[in-house]
C-alpha cells in the first residue's frame, strides 16, 4: 500500500498515512481537528541494483548504440580516405 503525505491548512502539521488506492482522502487533521487536510505530491525514491531488468534491458542498449555509431563513422571515414 502506498504512503500518502498530508498537510493541514490550519495548523501546518504534516503527517503520513498508509492507505489503499481506493480509500478516500483524509480530511480531518489529527493534530488540531480542522477539516483542512490536503494530500501532498511526493516524489517516490527507489534504487535499482543487482542483475535484474535494469542491467539487461536498459543499460546495455546505450552501449550498443555508441558502438554502432562508432562503426558507422569509421566506415564513412574509410570511404572518404579512399577517394582522395
Amino acid at each position: 500500500m502506498p504512503i500518502y503525505e498530508y498537510e493541514c491548512g490550519g495548523c501546518g502539521e504534516r503527517q503520513e498515512f498508509i492507505q489503499k488506492f481506493s480509500d478516500p482522502q483524509k480530511r480531518k487533521c489529527p493534530a488540531c481537528g480542522a477539516l483542512k487536510l490536503k494530500r501532498l505530491l511526493s516524489a517516490a525514491a527507489f534504487h535499482l541494483k543487482g542483475d535484474g531488468w535494469y542491467v539487461t534491458d536498459f543499460r546495455d542498449k546505450d552501449k550498443k548504440k555508441k558502438k554502432d555509431d562508432g562503426k558507422a563513422d569509421s566506415k564513412a571515414d574509410s570511404k572518404t580516405d579512399g577517394k582522395s
